[in-house]
């Protein structure tokens, strides 16, 4: 009977001492749990609120509220008794193993940390870079997301992305339309121009400042060259090249002026026996 008691009290001891400080580690970690994600939420409003690229917005209320998680259930672990101090060289030990093998992850997680931050492009810009174009779609912490403009996806690595030159065609909001013209050499060089000058003054999308450039640019082995080279807001970027390629192929028709293409001239002579 002695025994049994002693039992009992080693065990009612026991549930009293690891009771308290278990039921204290689920407090800890719940309630931590609930004020880590508050303020990953409230980090999320502020920026929200300040107009801060939705990209970096997510990264960085993830960011807050896993690193606060962490920190939560080490101090839930520790007050169950747990030393901590093992735990977090434990924790540093598995995180350099699992870092070595995921190399290649991590140079794509650092890039894409670097890309949300100094921003060479934003969602909806169209880019190119490593190898594709297309417009941005999502930019998240491992890969970038693109739409090419015949409706395909593309998923870029970041560190492919960081890794070589970027072109980005909307960070501008004007841009130059480049166009080469050519007409035949018996053509008059005169009339060709005042031709493409109306062609471009009466085309309300091209500005007027900068102003439009055409001169002749080169005489080629078939042709004189125009370069033509309008400025025009970057979204009428394609519809103005398309329209003026049309259009110019249509006024010099009517004007009688001729848009030659490489030919030879073969000639044969006859040898007598």
């Amino acid at each position: 009977m002695d025994n049994l008691d002693s039992i009992v009290a080693t065990l009612i001891g026991w549930l009293t001492l690891y009771g308290v400080k278990i039921i204290a580690a689920l407090l800890i970690f719940f309630i931590g749990k609930w004020v880590a994600r508050k303020l990953g939420d409230v980090t999320k409003k502020v920026m929200v609120s300040r107009e801060i690229d939705p990209a970096l917005v997510n990264f960085a209320s993830s960011l807050v509220y896993y690193a606060l998680l962490v920190i939560v259930v080490i101090a839930a672990l520790g007050q169950v008794g747990i030393q901590t101090a093992s735990f977090v060289a434990i924790v540093g030990a598995a995180g350099l193993a699992i870092g070595l093998a995921m190399q290649g992850s991590l140079s794509n997680f650092a890039a894409g940390v670097l890309i949300i931050i100094f921003k060479p492009f934003k969602i909806g810009d169209y880019v190119e870079m490593a190898g594709t174009a297309g417009v941005v779609e999502n930019i998240m912490i491992f890969t970038t997301e693109m739409k090419t403009p015949d409706n395909k996806k593309i998923i870029v690595p970041n560190s492919s992305v960081l890794g070589g030159v970027i072109t980005n065609y909307s960070a501008n909001d004007t841009r130059r339309v480049d166009l080469v013209m050519g007409i035949g050499y018996d053509d008059d060089i005169s009339k060709a121009k005042q031709v493409l000058e109306e062609i471009i003054n009466t085309d309300e999308r091209i500005l007027k400042d900068p102003a439009p450039l055409i001169a002749v640019s080169e005489l080629a082995d078939s042709s004189v060259n125009f370069a033509v080279r309008p400025w025009v807001k970057s979204a009428d970027y394609w519809p103005v090249y398309f329209a003026l390629t049309e259009t110019v192929k249509k006024r010099f028709d009517q004007e009688g002026i001729s848009i030659p293409y490489p030919q030879q001239d073969v000639h044969l002579h006859k040898i007598e026996s």
